[in-house]
Protein backbone atom coordinates (compact mmCIF):
# COMPACT_ATOMS: atom_id res chain seq x y z
CA UNK A 1 0.00 0.00 0.00
CA UNK A 2 1.37 3.40 -0.97
CA UNK A 3 2.21 6.09 1.58
CA UNK A 4 -0.58 8.35 0.26
CA UNK A 5 -3.21 5.64 0.66
CA UNK A 6 -2.00 4.95 4.21
CA UNK A 7 -2.40 8.63 5.11
CA UNK A 8 -5.85 8.73 3.50
CA UNK A 9 -6.91 5.62 5.42
CA UNK A 10 -5.55 7.04 8.69
CA UNK A 11 -7.39 10.36 8.26
CA UNK A 12 -10.64 8.69 7.15
CA UNK A 13 -10.72 6.20 10.04
CA UNK A 14 -9.79 8.89 12.55
CA UNK A 15 -12.72 11.06 11.40
CA UNK A 16 -15.30 8.26 11.07
CA UNK A 17 -14.50 6.67 14.43
CA UNK A 18 -14.79 10.01 16.18
CA UNK A 19 -17.83 9.99 18.49
CA UNK A 20 -18.85 13.50 17.45
CA UNK A 21 -18.87 12.41 13.78
CA UNK A 22 -21.15 9.44 14.53
CA UNK A 23 -23.49 11.46 16.73
CA UNK A 24 -23.79 14.43 14.33
CA UNK A 25 -24.34 12.14 11.32
CA UNK A 26 -27.64 10.95 12.76
CA UNK A 27 -28.43 13.94 14.95
CA UNK A 28 -27.98 16.69 12.32
CA UNK A 29 -31.08 15.73 10.24
CA UNK A 30 -33.14 15.71 13.43
CA UNK A 31 -31.72 19.11 14.38
CA UNK A 32 -32.62 20.55 10.96
CA UNK A 33 -36.17 19.16 11.19
CA UNK A 34 -36.47 20.36 14.78
CA UNK A 35 -35.33 23.87 13.87
CA UNK A 36 -37.76 23.97 10.92
CA UNK A 37 -40.64 22.85 13.15
CA UNK A 38 -39.64 25.36 15.83
CA UNK A 39 -39.48 28.21 13.29
CA UNK A 40 -42.88 27.17 11.95
CA UNK A 41 -44.26 27.10 15.48
CA UNK A 42 -42.89 30.58 16.20
CA UNK A 43 -44.47 31.82 12.97
CA UNK A 44 -47.85 30.40 14.00
CA UNK A 45 -47.85 32.21 17.35
CA UNK A 46 -50.18 35.17 17.17
CA UNK A 47 -48.73 38.51 18.16
CA UNK A 48 -50.36 40.68 20.80
CA UNK A 49 -53.22 42.76 19.45
CA UNK A 50 -52.16 46.40 19.12
CA UNK A 51 -54.64 49.13 19.98
CA UNK A 52 -54.70 51.91 17.36
CA UNK A 53 -56.61 55.11 18.17
CA UNK A 54 -58.25 57.10 15.38
CA UNK A 55 -59.02 60.80 15.62
CA UNK A 56 -60.98 61.61 12.48
CA UNK A 57 -62.11 65.24 12.34
CA UNK A 58 -63.79 64.65 8.97
CA UNK A 59 -66.02 61.84 10.26
CA UNK A 60 -65.51 59.99 6.98
CA UNK A 61 -62.63 57.55 7.41
CA UNK A 62 -62.90 56.08 10.92
CA UNK A 63 -65.45 53.46 9.87
CA UNK A 64 -63.27 52.27 7.00
CA UNK A 65 -60.64 50.69 9.27
CA UNK A 66 -61.39 47.03 9.99
CA UNK A 67 -60.02 45.09 12.95
CA UNK A 68 -57.55 42.30 12.27
CA UNK A 69 -55.66 39.67 14.28
CA UNK A 70 -52.82 42.14 14.78
CA UNK A 71 -54.53 45.55 14.99
CA UNK A 72 -57.65 46.75 16.77
CA UNK A 73 -58.93 50.20 15.77
CA UNK A 74 -60.77 52.50 18.18
CA UNK A 75 -62.73 55.52 16.97
CA UNK A 76 -61.84 58.21 19.50
CA UNK A 77 -62.66 61.21 17.32
CA UNK A 78 -64.59 62.86 20.14
CA UNK A 79 -61.66 62.69 22.54
CA UNK A 80 -59.39 65.70 22.77
CA UNK A 81 -56.12 65.36 20.86
CA UNK A 82 -54.01 66.35 23.86
CA UNK A 83 -55.59 63.58 25.91
CA UNK A 84 -54.92 61.05 23.17
CA UNK A 85 -51.27 62.09 22.85
CA UNK A 86 -50.85 61.73 26.61
CA UNK A 87 -52.32 58.23 26.34
CA UNK A 88 -49.71 57.35 23.72
CA UNK A 89 -46.93 58.67 25.94
CA UNK A 90 -48.20 56.45 28.76
CA UNK A 91 -48.41 53.59 26.22
CA UNK A 92 -52.17 53.27 26.49
CA UNK A 93 -52.30 52.96 22.69
CA UNK A 94 -49.78 51.72 20.16
CA UNK A 95 -50.36 54.76 17.97
CA UNK A 96 -52.77 57.42 16.82
CA UNK A 97 -54.02 58.03 13.28
CA UNK A 98 -54.84 61.74 13.03
CA UNK A 99 -57.03 62.82 10.11
CA UNK A 100 -57.51 66.59 10.17
CA UNK A 101 -60.39 68.52 8.67
CA UNK A 102 -59.38 70.29 5.45
CA UNK A 103 -61.01 72.55 2.92
CA UNK A 104 -61.01 69.83 0.28
CA UNK A 105 -60.48 66.09 0.00
CA UNK A 106 -57.57 66.68 -2.39
CA UNK A 107 -55.69 68.60 0.33
CA UNK A 108 -56.14 65.70 2.77
CA UNK A 109 -53.81 63.38 0.85
CA UNK A 110 -50.70 64.85 2.51
CA UNK A 111 -52.19 65.91 5.86
CA UNK A 112 -52.82 62.56 7.57
CA UNK A 113 -50.41 61.79 10.44
CA UNK A 114 -49.51 58.69 12.42
CA UNK A 115 -48.33 59.57 15.93
CA UNK A 116 -46.45 56.95 17.94
CA UNK A 117 -43.48 56.50 20.26
CA UNK A 118 -42.11 53.71 18.04
CA UNK A 119 -41.60 53.68 14.29
CA UNK A 120 -44.40 51.77 12.55
CA UNK A 121 -43.78 48.98 10.07
CA UNK A 122 -43.92 49.71 6.36
CA UNK A 123 -46.68 47.12 6.02
CA UNK A 124 -48.91 48.89 8.54
CA UNK A 125 -48.33 52.29 6.93
CA UNK A 126 -49.05 50.85 3.51
CA UNK A 127 -52.35 49.32 4.67
CA UNK A 128 -53.37 52.60 6.34
CA UNK A 129 -52.56 54.57 3.20
CA UNK A 130 -54.56 52.10 1.09
CA UNK A 131 -57.65 52.44 3.30
CA UNK A 132 -57.59 56.24 3.10
CA UNK A 133 -56.72 56.28 -0.60
CA UNK A 134 -59.61 53.92 -1.49
CA UNK A 135 -62.10 56.06 0.44
CA UNK A 136 -60.84 59.26 -1.23
CA UNK A 137 -61.06 57.57 -4.63
CA UNK A 138 -64.65 56.52 -3.92
CA UNK A 139 -65.55 60.08 -2.89
CA UNK A 140 -63.95 61.44 -6.09
CA UNK A 141 -66.00 58.95 -8.16
CA UNK A 142 -69.20 60.10 -6.44
CA UNK A 143 -68.35 63.76 -7.03
CA UNK A 144 -67.80 62.98 -10.68
CA UNK A 145 -71.23 61.29 -10.66
CA UNK A 146 -69.78 57.93 -11.61
CA UNK A 147 -71.61 54.74 -10.71
CA UNK A 148 -69.33 53.24 -8.05
CA UNK A 149 -71.33 49.98 -7.97
CA UNK A 150 -70.86 49.55 -11.71
CA UNK A 151 -67.16 50.30 -11.34
CA UNK A 152 -66.92 47.71 -8.55
CA UNK A 153 -68.70 45.12 -10.66
CA UNK A 154 -66.44 45.92 -13.60
CA UNK A 155 -63.33 45.03 -11.62
CA UNK A 156 -61.90 41.65 -12.63
CA UNK A 157 -59.59 39.17 -10.94
CA UNK A 158 -57.44 37.08 -13.25
CA UNK A 159 -55.92 33.72 -12.31
CA UNK A 160 -53.42 32.46 -14.89
CA UNK A 161 -53.03 28.69 -15.10
CA UNK A 162 -49.60 27.37 -16.00
CA UNK A 163 -49.04 24.57 -18.49
CA UNK A 164 -46.14 23.03 -20.38
CA UNK A 165 -45.81 23.09 -24.16
CA UNK A 166 -46.82 19.41 -24.16
CA UNK A 167 -50.16 20.41 -22.65
CA UNK A 168 -49.39 18.90 -19.25
CA UNK A 169 -50.62 20.90 -16.27
CA UNK A 170 -48.00 22.43 -14.00
CA UNK A 171 -47.98 24.67 -10.94
CA UNK A 172 -47.23 28.21 -9.93
CA UNK A 173 -44.21 28.79 -7.73
CA UNK A 174 -42.27 25.91 -9.27
CA UNK A 175 -39.24 28.13 -9.83
CA UNK A 176 -39.21 28.98 -6.13
CA UNK A 177 -39.21 25.25 -5.32
CA UNK A 178 -36.32 24.68 -7.73
CA UNK A 179 -34.22 27.51 -6.29
CA UNK A 180 -35.03 26.27 -2.77
CA UNK A 181 -33.76 22.77 -3.63
CA UNK A 182 -30.68 24.07 -5.45
CA UNK A 183 -30.08 26.67 -2.76
CA UNK A 184 -30.27 24.04 -0.02
CA UNK A 185 -27.62 21.90 -1.72
CA UNK A 186 -25.45 24.93 -2.52
CA UNK A 187 -25.71 26.18 1.05
CA UNK A 188 -24.78 22.73 2.36
CA UNK A 189 -21.69 22.73 0.17
CA UNK A 190 -20.66 26.15 1.47
CA UNK A 191 -21.21 25.16 5.12
CA UNK A 192 -19.40 21.85 4.90
CA UNK A 193 -16.51 23.20 2.86
CA UNK A 194 -15.99 25.62 5.75
CA UNK A 195 -16.51 22.91 8.40
CA UNK A 196 -14.30 20.22 6.85
CA UNK A 197 -11.76 22.78 5.62
CA UNK A 198 -11.36 23.99 9.19
CA UNK A 199 -10.91 20.36 10.26
CA UNK A 200 -7.97 20.05 7.88
CA UNK A 201 -6.49 23.33 9.11
CA UNK A 202 -6.87 22.38 12.79
CA UNK A 203 -5.36 18.96 12.15
CA UNK A 204 -2.28 20.52 10.53
CA UNK A 205 -1.94 23.13 13.30
CA UNK A 206 -2.28 20.45 16.00
CA UNK A 207 0.38 18.22 14.48
CA UNK A 208 2.61 21.22 13.93
CA UNK A 209 2.31 22.60 17.48
CA UNK A 210 2.78 19.13 19.04
CA UNK A 211 5.93 18.64 16.93
CA UNK A 212 4.43 15.41 15.56
CA UNK A 213 4.91 16.78 12.08
CA UNK A 214 8.70 16.66 12.48
CA UNK A 215 8.50 12.89 12.90
CA UNK A 216 5.92 12.38 10.15
CA UNK A 217 7.76 14.27 7.41
CA UNK A 218 10.93 12.30 8.08
CA UNK A 219 9.30 9.49 6.07
CA UNK A 220 6.51 11.33 4.21
CA UNK A 221 6.73 14.14 1.70
CA UNK A 222 4.79 17.27 2.73
CA UNK A 223 2.75 17.12 -0.48
CA UNK A 224 1.67 13.53 0.25
CA UNK A 225 0.72 14.48 3.80
CA UNK A 226 -1.35 17.44 2.60
CA UNK A 227 -3.16 15.41 -0.06
CA UNK A 228 -3.80 12.57 2.38
CA UNK A 229 -5.45 14.90 4.86
CA UNK A 230 -7.58 16.53 2.18
CA UNK A 231 -8.76 13.28 0.55
CA UNK A 232 -9.28 11.38 3.81
CA UNK A 233 -11.41 14.13 5.32
CA UNK A 234 -13.40 14.53 2.08
CA UNK A 235 -14.23 10.81 2.01
CA UNK A 236 -15.57 11.10 5.55
CA UNK A 237 -17.73 14.01 4.42
CA UNK A 238 -19.01 12.09 1.37
CA UNK A 239 -19.96 9.15 3.60
CA UNK A 240 -21.90 11.52 5.86
CA UNK A 241 -23.72 13.05 2.88
CA UNK A 242 -24.62 9.62 1.47
CA UNK A 243 -26.20 8.64 4.78
CA UNK A 244 -28.19 11.88 4.78
CA UNK A 245 -29.22 11.34 1.14
CA UNK A 246 -30.55 7.86 1.94
CA UNK A 247 -32.51 9.23 4.90
CA UNK A 248 -33.84 12.15 2.82
CA UNK A 249 -34.93 9.96 -0.11
CA UNK A 250 -36.62 7.60 2.31
CA UNK A 251 -38.59 10.46 3.83
CA UNK A 252 -39.53 11.82 0.37
CA UNK A 253 -40.74 8.38 -0.71
CA UNK A 254 -42.75 8.01 2.50
CA UNK A 255 -44.30 11.48 1.99
CA UNK A 256 -45.24 10.75 -1.63
CA UNK A 257 -46.78 7.43 -0.61
CA UNK A 258 -48.72 9.07 2.23
CA UNK A 259 -50.15 11.88 0.08
CA UNK A 260 -50.85 9.47 -2.78
CA UNK A 261 -53.27 7.45 -0.67
CA UNK A 262 -56.91 8.52 -0.88
CA UNK A 263 -58.12 8.29 2.68
CA UNK A 264 -61.76 7.33 3.20
CA UNK A 265 -63.48 9.69 5.65
CA UNK A 266 -65.11 8.01 8.64
CA UNK A 267 -67.38 10.94 9.46
CA UNK A 268 -69.75 13.01 7.41
CA UNK A 269 -68.01 16.05 5.94
CA UNK A 270 -69.80 18.97 4.25
CA UNK A 271 -69.48 18.78 0.44
CA UNK A 272 -67.72 22.15 0.18
CA UNK A 273 -65.11 21.11 2.77
CA UNK A 274 -64.63 17.76 1.02
CA UNK A 275 -64.14 19.55 -2.30
CA UNK A 276 -61.61 21.92 -0.75
CA UNK A 277 -59.73 19.03 0.86
CA UNK A 278 -59.64 17.16 -2.46
CA UNK A 279 -58.26 20.24 -4.22
CA UNK A 280 -55.53 20.62 -1.59
CA UNK A 281 -54.64 16.93 -1.86
CA UNK A 282 -54.56 17.15 -5.64
CA UNK A 283 -52.34 20.23 -5.47
CA UNK A 284 -49.99 18.47 -3.03
CA UNK A 285 -49.77 15.46 -5.35
CA UNK A 286 -48.92 17.76 -8.27
CA UNK A 287 -46.15 19.42 -6.27
CA UNK A 288 -44.68 16.04 -5.30
CA UNK A 289 -44.95 14.89 -8.93
CA UNK A 290 -43.12 18.02 -10.13
CA UNK A 291 -40.38 17.49 -7.54
CA UNK A 292 -39.91 13.90 -8.71
CA UNK A 293 -39.75 15.17 -12.32
CA UNK A 294 -36.69 17.25 -11.43
CA UNK A 295 -33.29 15.79 -12.37
CA UNK A 296 -32.88 14.35 -8.87
CA UNK A 297 -30.19 11.82 -9.85
CA UNK A 298 -28.22 14.55 -11.65
CA UNK A 299 -28.56 16.85 -8.64
CA UNK A 300 -27.25 14.22 -6.21
CA UNK A 301 -24.40 13.09 -8.46
CA UNK A 302 -23.35 16.67 -9.20
CA UNK A 303 -23.69 17.51 -5.53
CA UNK A 304 -21.16 14.82 -4.59
CA UNK A 305 -18.79 15.76 -7.43
CA UNK A 306 -18.98 19.49 -6.72
CA UNK A 307 -18.63 18.88 -3.01
CA UNK A 308 -15.45 16.86 -3.62
CA UNK A 309 -14.09 19.37 -6.15
CA UNK A 310 -14.98 22.42 -4.07
CA UNK A 311 -13.69 20.79 -0.92
CA UNK A 312 -10.40 19.80 -2.60
CA UNK A 313 -9.95 23.33 -3.91
CA UNK A 314 -10.67 25.15 -0.67
CA UNK A 315 -9.01 22.57 1.60
CA UNK A 316 -5.72 23.14 -0.19
CA UNK A 317 -6.01 26.77 0.95
CA UNK A 318 -6.92 25.70 4.49
CA UNK A 319 -4.02 23.22 4.64
CA UNK A 320 -1.56 25.87 3.44
CA UNK A 321 -2.86 28.33 6.07
CA UNK A 322 -2.63 25.67 8.78
CA UNK A 323 1.00 25.00 7.85
CA UNK A 324 1.84 28.72 7.82
CA UNK A 325 0.48 29.65 11.28
CA UNK A 326 1.11 28.41 14.81
CA UNK A 327 -2.44 28.80 16.15
CA UNK A 328 -6.00 29.45 14.97
CA UNK A 329 -5.88 33.09 16.07
CA UNK A 330 -3.14 33.85 13.54
CA UNK A 331 -5.16 32.17 10.78
CA UNK A 332 -8.05 34.67 10.91
CA UNK A 333 -6.31 37.23 8.70
CA UNK A 334 -6.11 34.67 5.88
CA UNK A 335 -9.60 33.16 6.13
CA UNK A 336 -11.70 36.11 4.90
CA UNK A 337 -10.44 35.95 1.27
CA UNK A 338 -11.31 32.24 1.28
CA UNK A 339 -14.83 32.62 2.67
CA UNK A 340 -15.84 35.63 0.54
CA UNK A 341 -16.14 33.71 -2.80
CA UNK A 342 -18.42 31.17 -1.08
CA UNK A 343 -20.68 33.92 0.26
CA UNK A 344 -20.62 35.59 -3.17
CA UNK A 345 -21.77 32.33 -4.76
CA UNK A 346 -24.76 32.08 -2.41
CA UNK A 347 -25.83 35.68 -3.09
CA UNK A 348 -25.47 35.28 -6.86
CA UNK A 349 -27.51 32.09 -6.69
CA UNK A 350 -30.43 33.54 -4.76
CA UNK A 351 -30.56 36.95 -6.45
CA UNK A 352 -29.60 36.05 -10.03
CA UNK A 353 -30.30 32.40 -10.75
CA UNK A 354 -33.95 32.58 -9.66
CA UNK A 355 -34.63 35.44 -12.12
CA UNK A 356 -32.44 34.30 -15.01
CA UNK A 357 -30.92 30.82 -14.48
CA UNK A 358 -29.46 30.74 -17.99
CA UNK A 359 -28.31 34.37 -18.14
CA UNK A 360 -24.74 35.53 -18.61
CA UNK A 361 -24.06 36.26 -14.94
CA UNK A 362 -25.39 32.90 -13.70
CA UNK A 363 -23.57 31.03 -16.47
CA UNK A 364 -20.22 32.78 -15.93
CA UNK A 365 -20.19 32.30 -12.16
CA UNK A 366 -21.20 28.65 -12.59
CA UNK A 367 -17.92 28.27 -14.51
CA UNK A 368 -15.70 30.26 -12.13
CA UNK A 369 -14.17 27.52 -9.91
CA UNK A 370 -14.40 29.45 -6.64
CA UNK A 371 -18.19 29.89 -7.01
CA UNK A 372 -19.21 27.07 -9.40
CA UNK A 373 -19.93 24.44 -6.69
CA UNK A 374 -22.72 26.65 -5.34
CA UNK A 375 -24.04 28.51 -8.42
CA UNK A 376 -24.10 25.47 -10.73
CA UNK A 377 -26.04 23.42 -8.18
CA UNK A 378 -28.63 26.19 -8.04
CA UNK A 379 -28.90 26.15 -11.85
CA UNK A 380 -29.18 22.37 -12.32
CA UNK A 381 -32.87 22.10 -11.18
CA UNK A 382 -33.75 24.53 -14.02
CA UNK A 383 -32.07 22.29 -16.60
CA UNK A 384 -28.46 22.88 -17.64
CA UNK A 385 -26.83 21.48 -20.82
CA UNK A 386 -24.52 18.59 -20.01
CA UNK A 387 -21.56 20.27 -21.72
CA UNK A 388 -21.78 23.25 -19.36
CA UNK A 389 -21.74 20.92 -16.34
CA UNK A 390 -18.81 18.97 -17.77
CA UNK A 391 -16.87 22.14 -18.61
CA UNK A 392 -17.52 23.56 -15.14
CA UNK A 393 -16.24 20.35 -13.51
CA UNK A 394 -13.13 20.26 -15.69
CA UNK A 395 -12.30 23.87 -14.81
CA UNK A 396 -12.94 23.18 -11.11
CA UNK A 397 -10.67 20.14 -10.86
CA UNK A 398 -8.08 21.71 -13.15
CA UNK A 399 -7.96 24.76 -10.90
CA UNK A 400 -7.60 22.46 -7.90
CA UNK A 401 -4.50 20.86 -9.41
CA UNK A 402 -2.99 24.29 -10.03
CA UNK A 403 -3.89 25.61 -6.57
CA UNK A 404 -2.64 22.49 -4.78
CA UNK A 405 0.70 22.86 -6.57
CA UNK A 406 1.05 26.45 -5.27
CA UNK A 407 -0.35 25.53 -1.84
CA UNK A 408 2.16 22.71 -1.47
CA UNK A 409 4.97 25.28 -1.80
CA UNK A 410 3.59 27.18 1.20
CA UNK A 411 2.89 23.91 3.01
CA UNK A 412 6.39 22.45 2.76
CA UNK A 413 8.04 25.71 3.90
CA UNK A 414 5.56 26.69 6.60
CA UNK A 415 5.13 23.23 8.14
CA UNK A 416 8.46 23.58 10.00
CA UNK A 417 8.25 27.33 10.59
CA UNK A 418 7.73 28.22 14.26
CA UNK A 419 7.56 31.35 16.37
CA UNK A 420 6.92 33.84 13.59
CA UNK A 421 3.59 35.25 12.49
CA UNK A 422 3.41 35.00 8.70
CA UNK A 423 2.26 37.85 6.51
CA UNK A 424 1.03 37.97 2.93
CA UNK A 425 4.52 39.09 1.94
CA UNK A 426 6.06 36.06 3.66
CA UNK A 427 3.65 33.70 1.89
CA UNK A 428 4.63 35.24 -1.44
CA UNK A 429 8.29 34.63 -0.65
CA UNK A 430 7.57 30.99 0.18
CA UNK A 431 5.84 30.58 -3.19
CA UNK A 432 9.03 31.73 -4.90
CA UNK A 433 11.26 29.22 -3.09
Amino acid sequence: MSILSLIIKREFIAKVRNKSFIVMTFLSPLLFVGIAVFVGYLGSIKADVKQIAIHDETGIFAGEFKNSEEYHYLDLSKVDMKTLKDSIVSEGYEGLIYIPKTDSIAALKSKVQYISNDSPSLGFLGETEDVIAKKITKINFEKAKLDTIAIKNAEAEVSISVAKSSGEETLKGLNEIKIAIGGAFGYLIMMFIIIYGNMVMRSVIEEKTNRIIEIIISSVKPFQLMMGKIIGTSLAGVLQFLIWAIIGLGLMFAASTFFGINATPTAKVPPEMMHQAQEQMSSMQLYIKEIWNLPIATIFICFIIYFIGGYFLYSSFYAAIGAAVDNETDSQQFLLPIIMPLILGVYIGFFTVINDPHGNIATVFSMVPLTSPIVMLMRIPFGVPWWQIALSMIILFGTFLGVVWFASKIYRVGILMYGKKPTWKELYKWLKY
